[in-house]
């Protein structure tokens, strides 16, 4: 069974995006790391053109990080001083990504600039992943213990302005939280992606942030960058396409709550190793599909509109006239399913822990 895209204006099998999703959701719940690096190429491999799945999932990424965040609030494990600054850095990021974005797409070359950006980032993420789970594991037999220097001093530590941020009980330079944050916002909007491989190990490595509140800071920052890519992808593009996003939102979240369930329960020292040379496969997978495998234009799909459902109709009309208010609405989607998922999973621990007190 296949379903028509509108936007993208492909075909794609409904049952492989919600597996492909929910598989990435459980990666993404077990490591602790954002799904969009895997997630959009696997899109790719499906036959979603390489825009269209990049401005997707990032609008995939908005719902999963409400989701996540909405949590942390409720725990009060958010940084919101550092937060907006991180923030202040993404927004103009953002804007110079979709500027660079722009450029490509106009003269023919974001697909091939996409496969060589999740390239050399696979082959970065997964080499290091790889080193380090290897380390790990070589550590656990050996049984070591190895001191780390507990304040490692980098230029950007130095930097002017400095200001205190009372919840992370920390004294730092405005600017480094804003810098870290032009890299994400830059990297979200050519890939897609929440950036949290980056910014997860700049909070804790750089600007030293607790441990407890990295998480739910980092997807409150990922919430606002994901709002400017998918709003400028939307209305500068067109390119959200609310059927793909709302397949992906469902397999992703029901896959992050399976993944972090397992998390709690198995070494993931071991598993590291094995989701790092996925990454590498993955990246090799793009380097030939770019280099080396005959180039397939991807064709527009002529469907007339009276073959369209309800649905895929009011998408299709609804970003051709109004994209800025279409924009909006795709921004609204995404954060509704994610509230709605927060709130069905504590629903659920609710009722659980009341049949605990019963038994």
């Amino acid at each position: 069974m296949e379903v028509f895209l509108p936007i993208a204006q492909v075909f794609v099998n409904p049952i492989e995006i919600l597996m492909l999703s929910a598989i990435v959701g459980v990666l993404s719940g077990l490591f602790g790391v954002g799904g969009g690096f895997l997630m959009t190429p696997f899109l790719i491999f499906l036959g979603v053109p390489p825009a269209y799945a990049v401005a997707n999932e990032a609008n995939n990424i908005l719902a999963t990080s409400v989701s996540g965040s909405t949590t942390h609030y409720l725990k009060n494990t958010l940084d919101y001083k550092m937060g907006f600054m991180i923030v202040i850095g993404g927004t103009i990021g953002t804007l110079l990504g979709i500027y660079t974005f722009t450029y490509f797409k106009g003269i023919g070359k974001i697909d091939t600039v996409i496969s060589l950006a999740y390239m050399y980032i696979l082959a970065i993420i997964g080499t290091l992943m790889l080193v380090e789970s290897l380390g790990e594991i070589d550590k656990a037999k050996k049984n070591l213990m190895i001191k780390k220097k507990l304040h490692v001093h980098y230029w950007i530590h130095g930097l002017p302005f400095r200001m205190r941020f009372p919840k992370s009980k920390l004294y730092e330079s405005a600017f480094t939280p804003i810098i870290i944050g032009l890299i994400v916002g830059f990297i979200a909007a050519i890939m897609g992606i929440g950036g949290a491989f980056i910014l997860v190990p700049a909070m804790i490595y750089i600007i030293k942030m607790p441990t407890k509140l990295v998480p739910g800071t980092s997807l409150f920052v990922t919430i606002f960058v994901s709002v400017i890519v998918t709003f400028l992808h939307s209305f500068n593009y067109g390119s959200i396409d609310l059927m793909l996003v709302l397949m992906l939102v469902v397999g992703s979240i029901i896959g992050v709550q399976i993944g972090q369930k397992l998390g709690e329960k198995i070494d993931s020292s071991g598993l590291k190793a094995l989701l790092a040379v996925l990454l590498l496969l993955v990246g090799i997978a793009i380097a030939y599909e770019t280099f080396f495998a005959e180039q397939i234009q991807n064709q527009s799909i002529q469907v007339s509109n009276s073959d369209l459902n309800f649905f895929s109709l009011f998408i299709l009309e609804f970003s051709r006239d109004m994209p800025f208010f279409y924009g909006l609405f795709s921004i609204m989607f995404a954060v509704l399913l994610g509230v709605g998922a927060a709130l069905i999973r504590r629903v659920i621990s609710n009722f659980k822990k009341k049949m605990l007190l019963k038994s």
